[in-house]
């Protein structure tokens, strides 16, 4: 499985009064909305968030089922917990991404090259 590394923005704030679970769904709320956590964005393990913010393994695991619970991230089991799309267009264009990453990966070509087919794709007229 990919090393999931802890996505800016996932941080605390000691002087602020709301509870460490309140505060770590607000700040995934917020960088879903903000664009700093893009639909898709894989959220770190459980346990290793709690590490790295010095918290509970429980207290990150209740806002991850709160955030799930409204919404805002999705859990594929051995897979993680990702950010959702804020729309249901967004989403689906987040699983065509996911789609079409997966080919490209099986052609054998490059992010960049890909990139470059899609932008071209994009300014073409339909």
């Amino acid at each position: 499985m990919a090393e999931t590394s802890i996505p800016p923005g996932l941080t605390l704030d000691a002087g602020d009064d709301r509870p460490p679970s309140e505060q770590l769904r607000h700040r995934v709320q917020q960088g879903r909305t903000d664009g700093t956590l893009p639909a898709g964005t894989r959220l770190p393990p459980v346990r290793r968030l709690a590490e790295a913010l010095g918290l509970a393994a429980g207290t990150v695991a209740k806002a991850y089922r709160e955030l799930e619970a409204a919404g805002v991230i999705e859990t594929r089991g051995r897979q993680g917990s990702f950010v959702r799309a804020a729309d249901r267009t967004e989403e689906l264009a987040v699983q065509a991404a996911r789609r079409y990453t997966a080919e490209i990966a099986d052609l054998g070509l490059s992010a960049e090259r890909a990139l470059e087919l899609v932008a071209a794709q994009l300014g073409r007229p339909r």
